[in-house]
């Protein structure tokens, strides 16, 4: 137990050190906040669309991290002879794998949580035609980053602490605490502006996607294990693409009899069910305890599926 948790945390710190990892996860946010801030023009819907954006830039920055991020934690390790030198002590393959996937998938916890905090500040900052930017909270959101690598500068220069990781943390931190204040700061609201309410309803949606990440993880450190970074992000992209269409392309053939579309609608996870873009269109909320307790046991049993097939193609594979 002792050798899997060194090996998680070893793996989450390493991803959470690479600059592309605290580049992915200033760039979301600041462009999920800057989507709050730019009119549309959309006859009252734009708080809907900012809301859709936001969770649409979550999922596709999510999948970049999930393939980069495994691509640097395995097929790295893999290539250049490190994955050989863990696993020449008593560190069975996998144990290795497992620990492996549980940095990968904590690494991905904290991008969306970045992400979901961005998010809630959009839900909040949101305006319809009839009302303006709110220009206040887009300064106190940017001077919290502005800070945040302030302060991993001056642990890095003064303290010889690691730069990104430092940084990274510090926006965890400083965007939560930017956050709360936008959140209670008064804004005033013109009679017919939709906006400067925060939308918790965002909370559960974000959870679903973290459960996509989680299971577009476990596909790319399958691929991982036998793959180098290009090919695992057209592997991936391609199950995601699918998986956008299965309903369609597959769903409506399984229940006209089709028995041949019983296997790939089967095998190819189903995004659709993790979106919760719709909920929020249609002015619902998210079941915590039944509709998310569903989708984390598939999460869970598409993940273990995934691992598996990654335990298969690394058991025989050769690190020398």
């Amino acid at each position: 137990m002792r050798q899997f948790a060194t090996i998680a945390t070893n793996t989450f710190m390493e991803l959470v050190r690479q600059p592309i990892f605290l580049l992915l996860a200033t760039a979301s946010a600041v462009f999920s906040v800057f989507l709050a801030s730019v009119p549309y023009f959309g006859f009252g819907d734009d708080p809907i669309l900012v809301k859709q954006s936001v969770l649409a830039v979550m999922l596709l920055v999510g999948l970049l991290g999930a393939v980069l991020s495994a691509s640097n934690t395995l097929a790295r390790e893999i290539r250049t002879g490190t994955a050989l030198s863990v696993l020449s002590k008593p560190v069975g393959r996998a144990q290795f794998l497992l620990a492996k996937y549980t940095g990968l998938a904590a690494a991905l916890t904290v991008l969306n949580y970045i992400n979901m905090v961005a998010a809630l500040t959009a839900s909040r900052m949101t305006f319809d035609a009839y009302g303006s930017a709110d220009l206040r909270a887009l300064g106190i959101f940017f001077g919290a980053l502005v800070l945040a690598y302030a302060a991993a500068g001056f642990a890095n220069y003064f303290l010889r602490r690691p730069f990104v990781s430092h940084a990274l943390f510090a926006v965890v931190a400083m965007i939560t605490v930017a956050f709360l204040v936008i959140h209670f700061l008064p804004k005033e609201i013109n009679s017919a502006d939709t906006g400067g309410i925060t939308d918790w309803r965002i909370v559960p949606a974000s959870v679903l996607i973290l459960f996509a990440l989680w299971i577009l993880a476990g596909l790319a450190l399958a691929c991982s294990t036998r793959l180098e970074m290009i090919s695992t992000l057209a592997i991936c992209s391609g199950f995601f693409l699918l998986g956008l269409m299965s309903d369609y392309v597959f769903g409506q053939r399984v229940e006209a009899g089709v028995w041949w579309a019983q296997i790939p609608y089967a095998l190819l996870p189903n995004w659709q069910l993790f979106w919760g873009g719709d909920a929020l269109i249609a002015k619902k909320s998210i079941a915590w305890s039944s509709y998310l307790g569903t989708s984390l046991l598939y999460t869970v049993c598409y993940v273990g599926a995934a691992l598996c097939v990654a335990l298969c193609l690394f058991e025989d594979r050769e690190l020398g």
